[in-house]
């Protein structure tokens, strides 16, 4: 009994921390992208409220908190209000098998640094992404709206585009890898002989890259929301907290596609060439550092998204389609049978 305890308790302790860390990291990241873009466009960001800014965060999570929330006429209100609630909670799940760091030993056990350490973990992950898509479309269609409807269908038609392509991406991977695991696939980066994937698979990188982008939604592959098109997308008729509720689902996803670039193709939580050396004699700063290595891997991708939301312009729809396609489609299919062969051969 005492041992199903510790492992309740284990599992409760580890979701506030996750769920806490996505909040905070929402938060932050919104307010490092304003800051960011203020800059490579000559202007200033947020710089006002608090220190540097830091308390515009919680400025904007009251107004947001405060702001009177209307319900259009005519919208299936069921549907409506649970639409935001379930990207979230999508979002919220899809992290839970990032390993962030090497286990720890505390309080006489070794714990993993993840939700849930599980063998079929980027199934999983492919599974949980893919239910994005139902939150998007669901909120469109319950909108009784055409311009959010035209974004819901967009959504649906972008995801069934890009999935085909990074989930042969992802199969790459376990081909090299050997396991479904994350931190399997961390720890064999590591292997004598072996590198970062990133070296390995760049074709994969390059996926995964691109997916990520319009699995989440972001610029150039923003066709959902389109304010120049369809006047916000899917989202049109939500405001408050509502309407912030796709926004923290959104930036989750970001948080979610830096953690797997850098635990499948960036070594992780491993740093530049010191190799994979954790085992029982490991002391416990030497995991914190692991930490560490992985939040700046992490943070540096997200960077990359920002820049290129600042950079480049969104494409069209049918540019949209036939990149995914003609090209990623036919480019993941020869990544995977050369990752086949290299494999076989080897």
């Amino acid at each position: 009994m005492s041992a199903w305890i510790d492992i309740i308790v284990e599992s409760v302790i580890k979701s506030i921390v996750v769920i806490l860390f996505l909040l905070a990291g929402f938060g932050y990241i919104t307010l490092w992208e304003r800051q960011i873009l203020g800059r490579l466009q000559t202007r200033y960001g947020p710089i006002r409220v608090g220190p540097l800014g830091l308390f515009q965060p919680l400025a904007d999570g009251l107004k947001l908190l405060l702001k009177e929330q209307i319900s259009p006429r005519n919208v299936k209100l069921g549907i409506y209000l649970s639409a935001p609630a379930l990207s979230l909670f999508v979002a919220l799940m899809a992290f839970a098998i990032i390993p962030v760091g090497p286990p720890i030993y505390l309080f006489g056990k070794w714990r993993d640094l993840a939700l849930a350490n599980v063998n079929i973990g980027l199934l999983y992950l492919l599974a949980i992404l893919s239910l994005g898509v139902y939150g998007i479309v669901l909120g469109a269609w319950s909108s009784a709206n055409r311009y959010s409807l035209l974004g819901g269908l967009r959504s649906g038609a972008q995801m069934i585009s890009y999935e085909l392509a990074l989930g042969l991406a992802l199969l790459a991977v376990v081909l090299l890898a050997g396991t479904l695991s994350p931190m399997g696939i961390v720890e064999a980066q590591h292997r004598p002989g072996m590198t970062w994937f990133v070296f390995l698979q760049p074709i994969g990188f390059f996926l995964l890259v691109v997916g990520g982008f319009a699995e989440t939604n972001r610029a150039p592959f923003d066709l959902v929301e389109a304010e120049q098109e369809l006047i916000g997308g899917y989202f049109t008729e939500y405001g408050g907290m509502r309407w912030g509720l796709f926004m923290m689902a959104e930036y989750m996803n970001m948080m979610t596609v830096s953690a797997l670039v850098a635990t499948l193709f960036l070594g992780g939580w491993v740093g530049i060439g010191t190799g994979i050396i954790w085992n029982v004699t490991t002391a416990p700063w030497r995991q914190l550092i692991g930490v560490a290595w992985f939040l700046l891997k992490m943070g540096l991708f997200i960077f990359f998204y920002i820049w290129v939301r600042a950079t480049l312009p969104r494409i069209r729809y049918d540019q949209l389609m036939e990149f995914g396609w003609k090209i990623l489609l036919p480019l993941a299919v020869v990544n995977l049978l050369l990752t086949a062969l290299f494999v076989s051969l080897s």
